[in-house]
């Protein structure tokens, strides 16, 4: 704009002139209106306006101003402006940028994440200096930092853990050290997530393998536990029949006996004619017979 102010400026110059010495009135008022048209070119030169959600960096002559906030901006007609945009903006590590991880024990895996991040408007200069750029900042800050936490993270776990159970710990884990790194530079990450863990072919074969070990022992295990259980309940069974049987034999004494033949003596006695045999010469039980036969 600034140049075109200057060529209009010229131009008037030169028109006016020469309208005057020829005493042209229709040059005069070109002279005019290129005058004023250069007047708002020169005008539009020194003013930048930067849009709604964006942040701009004003350079003039290879030095970098403060940062200029969203509205209208009195510059140098001679400066340079590079906006960013300070809205969310999500880099997916997914399909061709899927990034390829090991875990501690040499498991490969691959992790599918998005980071949400965002231009602090009051380090655009900063992030001017180190990128130029917003597609470059994501290209040369935010995605080559985010794999390369995301490998030394999972790097940590065992595959099971970075497969399975440990997802939401390595999930915070990228988060928090995504932050660390990136805050420092003007990059706000607002949001990290660990979307989808894959394991490769040969890591699926042997988690499989693994899972299958894990079923067989448990079945052992569980057949063990019925037959042990099985032995002390017959060991239980046994010990308690063996108890009852010396309760029963200590207490079957000679007197105990006799008492029991005399009573069975009366009870038959009661009802009908009966008469006692003596057994053992005397020293024994005696039998009892029923007086009514013969």
């Amino acid at each position: 704009m600034f140049v075109l102010f200057v060529i209009l400026v010229i131009a008037a110059a030169v028109m006016y002139f020469v309208a005057r010495a020829g005493d042209n009135k229709g040059l005069k008022l070109g002279a005019l209106g290129a005058l004023v048209a250069g007047l708002f070119a020169g005008v539009s030169s020194c003013v930048h306006v930067v849009s709604a959600y964006e942040v701009g960096v004003p350079v003039t002559f290879g030095k970098v101003g403060s940062p200029m906030n969203s509205g209208l901006n009195v510059t140098s007609p001679f400066t340079d402006v590079t906006t960013f945009s300070t809205r969310p903006v999500d880099l997916n590590l997914s399909d061709k940028d899927v990034v390829e991880v090991r875990s501690s024990q040499g498991g490969v895996m691959y992790a599918e994440i998005t980071v949400k991040w965002a231009v602090t408007p009051a380090r655009a200069v900063e992030l001017y200096r180190l990128a130029g750029s917003e597609d470059a900042i994501q290209q040369r800050l935010v995605f080559p930092d985010s794999r390369e936490i995301v490998r030394n993270v999972f790097a940590r776990y065992t595959s099971e853990e970075g497969y399975t159970s440990a997802r939401e710990k390595i999930n915070t884990e990228i988060g928090d050290l995504i932050r660390e790194r990136l805050a420092p530079r003007g990059i706000a990450v607002t949001t990290v997530n660990l979307r989808n863990v894959k394991p490769s072919e040969k890591l699926q074969e042997q988690i499989d393998r693994k899972i299958q070990q894990e079923q067989a022992t448990e079945r052992a295990t569980e057949a063990a536990r019925t037959a042990t259980a099985e032995a002390e309940r017959r060991r239980i069974e046994a010990e308690g029949i063996a108890k009852a049987n010396r309760i029963l034999n200590d207490s079957l004494s000679d007197k105990v006996l006799a008492n029991q033949c005399i009573e069975a003596f009366k009870e038959a006695a009661a009802s009908q004619p009966v008469y006692a045999v003596p057994c053992g010469g005397g020293t024994g039980n005696p039998l009892i017979v029923d007086g009514t036969r013969n």
